[in-house]
């Protein structure tokens, strides 16, 4: 059975994509790959049907990260098929556990930089969009920093389905 994790922020263009490469690489490094699957969305539809934003292409492939990027809306529909909806800050994380229809769906939804426990009290990532490249570099450091604590818990929660 398919694990199945969307990470989710505003528009799908920079944060939740570059969560959403970094993670499905994360997850192709401890041979999850055909455990675990990786997509991301946006709280709007603003730019749907667009690439990457071109900083955080960027950003990724001079980290040596590669995969394509499609941005698309988040679906309450999808809770269901959904083991974990990855919010990037606070604001995505309220409006997700509105969007739930139950709630059992809500409690799907968590904070990615809770799993850093060097995060302390703050974990929102910070939206790069308006600012210039250092901000994706930023952002990229927090999602890295993050996804090791994520694929521990995703491993947990996958062995534990097949005990």
């Amino acid at each position: 059975m398919t694990y199945r994790v969307c990470f989710v922020c505003t528009g799908n263009i920079c944060r939740s994509p570059m969560a959403e490469i970094v993670f499905r690489a994360r997850v192709a490094e401890a041979g999850l790959d055909g455990l675990v699957e990786v997509d991301s969305a946006g709280t709007g539809g603003w730019h749907e049907g667009d690439g990457a934003d071109p900083r955080t292409v960027a950003v990724l492939e001079d980290n040596g990260y590669a995969g394509g990027h499609t941005a698309r809306q988040f679906q309450s529909s999808w809770f269901s098929r959904l083991d974990l909806v990855i919010a990037l800050d606070s604001g995505h994380f309220g409006a997700l556990r509105r969007l739930a229809p139950t709630e059992q769906d809500a409690g799907k939804v968590r904070l990615l930089r809770s799993y850093d426990a060097a995060a302390g009290d703050d974990l929102d990532v910070p939206d790069p969009y308006y600012g210039g490249l250092d901000g994706f570099e930023e952002c990229l450091e927090m999602v890295e920093a993050a996804s090791t604590g994520l694929l521990a818990a995703v491993r947990e929660d996958v062995e534990g389905r097949a005990a």
